[in-house]
């Protein structure tokens, strides 16, 4: 079965993303210019992208000194995608976009993260940055920036981490200062300098278009100087590596934002990953050092504009993870479909006369199949479920888009860490698969494990994510958002005990849903951050399963009566992952609720 087929399944069957049709926005699609597409970007991606995966990682991005050089097919591959107006795929019309709905969109960006994530990523990057200009920019912000961007003539990147903070944002030094007495009366909006170093910028430099166009997090300083201290010192700004005028032409001015190096990385090669330093007098604009940029939003409130970014990336680092464990998967299955090694068991022992068989036949095989197949399927039903919800909110009735936001407020911790750490493992079971061959780069499965670490570090890692489930999002507005997950739950466990094949399945779900929420009060019940959060990763673990468990048994609800080999497989799945995984979560949730004090205590001397 093909990747597209459960595509397909999964939006038509299951999401229903047919029906969104009837809804305003989206009244000139139907299922069949969805499917037209998804049959374009996968076409794309397949000629386009597919075929230099390996050489985008083998000639990784090079810096001579005054340019960063890039393979020729990353330029083409990121030109066929711009072309096809998917920068633009969900927005409005009048934008150059398509309105497509966000379901459809993720669903055909499926495809570039399958052929090649780290040529994607240029793209992706740019993408996200022109959605924050439309949502938090001024009217001349979004003309100038977000159409360039959308329209693919220039790229974009956010600029968030530096050396010293890391993803400790609130500790960001970066500072912005009013660029002479008349800052406030530029067209493009308040004209200020920054000064500062941001690290880990992914597509940081490159010449890909005419113009890169940076969204820098920094500090704006008081009256005698000092930055304040926290996230309520932070405001966005727009950093263009070259200086714009308000008809988006190039001045021809270098605005003064340097690059003083390239990150040489494990993987994700593809992607240039940079230092760059803002102000540091390499270039003068307007005769002065320091970095122009202008402002986004208000000041101060630079991290609620740049979570839009970030939020929508943390869907989109969940596909690409999960789009990087199929390709890991699919390349494992076909090999152990064609590799003959060992014989059949039987009460004497082995029949050395006997041809060997292929390993697919193996039991154990067969598990780190199934292992795969779990999770990237369950996987990819979890990031096009997020992006439905996206579609919910945005154009659903006030009801239905409240419930939305509540559920993507749960959701989105899971969908950003479970593809990146499961995902991942899939990728590392398809090495197994393929045993030493699969260690070398003859196959392409160990540059999908390399390239899939990434997942679980960048867009917040799984710390993080543990930190704002457990520490935030399960408990906000009276425990709202957790209350919406288990209604759905119990709707799909209801129709599951309706169904004697899956009535078991519905009572282990059940009692998992049970298991979490008794945990979740046991760790709180003393109200001490410091004990309740101790454990949040593996809180965040045993969540992830069991919203796992839950997709899983409301897919194969939605199977019906079928009964070919694509239903068999998705049962089969299924039962795996109720069979092998959910029952992990008992270890998990038992460190949550008795509040293990270990990690919390232990001294730095004892290591």
């Amino acid at each position: 079965m093909s990747m597209r087929q459960t595509l397909d399944f999964l939006l038509s069957d299951w999401l229903h993303a047919q029906d969104l049709s009837s809804r305003e926005r989206f009244a000139e699609h139907s299922a069949e210019t969805f499917g037209a597409v998804l049959d374009s970007c996968e076409r794309i991606a397949a000629e386009k992208f597919a075929p230099f995966n390996r050489l985008s990682d083998v000639e990784e991005p090079r810096f001579d000194g005054e340019r960063v050089h890039l393979p020729e097919p990353t330029a083409q591959a990121v030109r066929a995608y711009a072309e096809s107006g998917m920068l633009a795929a969900s927005q409005d019309y009048d934008w150059g976009g398509m309105q497509l709905p966000c379901v459809v969109e993720m669903a055909a960006n499926a495809f570039f993260s399958k052929a090649s994530v780290a040529m994607g990523a240029y793209a992706m990057l740019t993408s996200g940055n022109a959605n924050l200009l439309l949502a938090h920019g001024t009217p001349m912000q979004r003309e100038v920036f977000a159409r360039q961007e959308l329209a693919g003539r220039w790229f974009g990147t956010m600029c968030l981490s530096e050396p010293q903070a890391g993803s400790s944002l609130s500790d960001i030094v970066t500072r912005a200062t009013p660029d002479g007495a008349d800052f406030a009366v530029d067209p493009l909006g308040p004209r200020y300098r920054l000064k500062g170093n941001k690290m880990w910028i992914s597509a940081g430099e490159h010449e890909l278009g005419e113009n890169i166009i940076h969204l820098v997090l920094a500090k704006i300083p008081d009256a005698e100087g000092r930055l304040i201290a926290g996230a309520r010192g932070i405001s966005l700004f727009i950093v263009p590596k070259h200086l714009v005028n308000a008809e988006a032409e190039l001045t021809g001015e270098r605005n003064d934002v340097a690059l003083a190096g390239l990150n040489h990385k494990l993987g994700f090669r593809g992607t240039s990953n940079c230092l760059l330093n803002f102000g540091e007098g390499r270039f003068t604009p307007g005769g002065a050092a320091g970095a122009i940029g202008y402002l986004v939003g208000q000041p101060g409130e630079g991290l609620k504009c740049m979570f839009h970014m970030m939020n929508e990336a943390r869907i989109g680092v969940g596909l690409g993870a999960v789009m990087l464990g199929y390709a890991g998967y699919e390349a494992s299955l076909a090999y152990a479909r064609q590799r003959p090694q060992g014989r059949a068991l039987t009460a004497t022992g082995k029949d050395a006369s006997q041809p060997q068989r292929p390993i697919i036949e193996h039991a154990d095989v067969k598990r780190m199949l199934l292992a795969q197949k779990s999770y990237v399927e369950g996987g990819l039903a979890l990031a096009l479920f997020c992006a439905r919800l996206v579609d919910e909110q945005h154009t659903g009735t006030p009801e239905a888009a409240k419930e939305a936001r509540l559920l993507l407020e749960v959701l989105t911790p899971i969908v950003k860490s479970w593809p990146s750490e499961w995902c991942v493992e899939a990728n590392s079971l398809a090495i197994q698969v393929l045993g030493g061959y699969g260690y070398t780069r003859d196959f392409p499965v160990e540059q999908y494990w390399r390239d899939n670490r990434l997942n679980m570090i960048h867009e917040g890692t799984h710390g993080i994510q543990g930190l704002d489930l457990l520490g935030r999002k399960v408990t906000m507005d009276g425990g709202q958002a957790l209350l919406a997950l288990a209604g759905r739950i119990n709707t799909s466990v209801q129709q599951a005990l309706q169904e004697p094949s899956l009535a078991a399945l519905g009572n282990q779900l059940a009692a998992a849903l049970g298991q979490v929420g008794g945990a979740t009060k046991k760790a709180w019940s003393t109200g001490q951050p410091e004990e309740a959060l101790a454990n949040a990763t593996p809180y965040l673990q045993a969540f992830g399963h069991l919203v796992l468990a839950w997709l899983w048994l409301d897919v194969v609800c939605h199977l019906g009566e079928r009964d070919e080999e694509f239903a068999r497989g998705k049962r089969s799945a299924a039962r795996y992952f109720f069979a092998y995984e959910l029952p992990k979560i008992d270890a998990w949730l038992g460190v949550v609720a008795r509040r293990e004090a270990l990690c919390r205590e232990m001294q730095d001397e004892w290591f």
